[in-house]
């Protein structure tokens, strides 16, 4: 079983995603509502991959993300970065920050399962 941590603070978008996530069949969504309780659970969960919405109160993912690859503890994970601005250079910014991945949102749940099992296996 795949463990994602969700790190997003709309609840709507926490549960639609995790739902149907979990109907797959190969994964376990675990959610964090800010930037600051992500790093948190990534360290208490030890997720295999996740999902960090960029734009946030608290700790925003830009910064959560940089936090995460800064300690040895959580480094390794991959972050897959999420963010409603698709805007040019976004993408750029958010690999800089230290994300292995960038999605648009809204969430192309197709897309978005393909990339979790690409940078999945790229980890094996």
């Amino acid at each position: 079983m795949t463990k994602i941590l969700y790190v997003e603070d709309n609840d709507d978008n926490v549960y639609m995603l995790k739902m149907r996530l979990e109907l797959l069949g190969d994964f376990d969504v675990v959610a964090a509502p800010d930037g600051e309780q992500g790093c948190a659970m990534a360290l208490s969960e030890r997720p295999d991959v996740i999902l960090m919405d960029l734009e946030m109160p608290v700790v925003d993912g830009w910064e959560a993300t940089r936090r995460l690859k800064d300690d040895p503890q959580t480094r390794d994970i991959p972050i897959i970065a999420l963010s409603a601005h698709a805007l040019a250079g976004e993408r750029e910014k958010a690999l800089a920050a230290g994300c292995d991945e960038f999605d648009t949102k809204p969430i192309e749940f197709e897309r978005l399962v393909a990339t979790l099992r690409r940078v999945l296996a790229a980890r094996e």
